[in-house]
This record gives C-alpha cells, structure tokens and sequence, in this order.
C-alpha cells in the first residue's frame, strides 16, 4: 500500500490516542508538514468532542476523583512533556539548517549530528530513537543523493516520512511531508533524486525481505 499522506484510518486512530508512541511520532510530525492532514485530524477531534457532550453523565464513584489525580502524581515529569510533545504538533522549526517539526526536535534534540548515525549501505545511514513501544523500531534514516536501498519487500509494516528531500520508488515521487506505507504487497527500492540528501523518519515492525536470488542469501542476517 503506497501514499502521500496518512492514511484516514491512522488519522483517526491518532484522534482517539489509539496509536502507538512511534506511529504517534510519525503523525504529528506529518500534522506538522501536511495542512490537510491536520485539519483532517481536528475534525475528527470535533466530531469526538461532540459524541461526548451528547453522552448522559454518569456520578463518579466515591473518591475516584482523589484516586485519579494521586495516579497523576506518579507519572514522571518527562512522560507528561512527551505525551503531550506528540498530542501537539507545532510548525517545523530549524534544526541545524533545518526545520523539523518540533515534536521530533525534542526527541533528538538540537543537534541531529550528534546521534548514534551508522552505515548501513554505501550512502545510507540511520539511528535508532529510543522509543516506549515493544516491537517497533524508530529510526532517522539519511540517504546520499543518488543512493538507496536494494530491491525488498517487508515482514511487516513499515511507515516513512520525508522529513527533508525526496526519493522515488516504484510507485512515485516522496517529497518533504509525504508518508509511505508499505507492507509485504510493495516490493520496491527506494533511491533519494540526485539534487539532496534524503532524510526520513522510519517506524517497521518487522525487518525487510531483500529479494532476487543474491538478496535473500542475506536475508538471515539483517535485524530489525
């Protein structure tokens, strides 16, 4: 499955906080390069907020109220600031030449260079995000103009963001704030265009499939 924008299902599941922390990540740093995704989700938001105003109240029981502010004290200071990092979408802000949306500034802070980066292929580097959800794997991904990735399916999901250049694959063009969602039905190799660096935020939860007769011999050696 192929797109530009986030899918409607994940846009929703991001109104109703159904999203996992990473995919969060991704749609709020989507909100904040995409208008129409965001009015999207703030129309959702409305519809929500409408529903519950429409519920009858229900009498809370004794002393839930004190039990639900004491649970609030327990949640540490830097939970609360991420929770609400990634329910509040800002436009993008420069970050060492440039703007990033800011729910993914404060994940990485000011300086991207000094992320753990590492070569992966000839002209491809990533580093891994420290991310609160089993099974997901967070990543920035910086590909050299020109370079890409051997041709490869996907055990499983995998969500892109284009955060700053663009790259081609099989099926189009992805520019700064397009999102790509593939899954084991896409088979493609992604190559950033020859004028710039190509920089994305990737979240998979399984590793790819190289393909072709050479690829799958290493297959066995690549993690997720």
């Amino acid at each position: 499955m192929t797109g530009s924008r986030v899918p409607e299902e994940m846009l929703l599941a991001y109104a109703t906080g159904a999203l996992n922390e990473p995919l969060s990540l991704v749609v709020a740093s989507h909100m904040a390069l995409n208008p129409q995704s965001r009015a999207e989700v703030e129309g959702y938001e409305t519809v929500g907020g409408a529903l519950l105003e429409q519920l009858e109240p229900k009498a809370l029981a004794d002393g839930a109220l004190e039990r639900t502010l004491s649970l609030i004290d327990l949640i540490p200071d830097e939970d609360r600031t991420a929770v609400g990092q990634i329910c509040a979408p800002v436009k993008p802000q420069p970050v060492d030449g440039l703007a990033l949306p800011s729910v993914l500034r404060d994940y990485i802070g000011p300086d991207i260079e000094a992320l753990a980066w590492k070569p992966v292929l000839r002209g491809v580097e990533e580093a891994d995000l420290t991310m609160g959800s089993e099974g997901a794997r967070t990543r920035l991904m910086r590909i050299a103009p020109g370079a890409g990735a051997p041709r490869h399916t996907h055990g499983g999901l995998e969500v892109t963001l284009v955060l700053d250049g663009a790259y081609r694959d099989v099926s189009g063009r992805y520019g700064r704030g397009d999102v790509q969602v593939a899954d084991d039905a896409l088979e493609h190799a992604p190559v950033a265009e020859a004028d710039g660096l190509c920089l994305c935020l990737v979240v998979s939860d399984a590793p790819i499939r190289l393909t072709g007769f050479f690829g799958r011999l290493f297959n066995p050696f690549i993690r997720h």
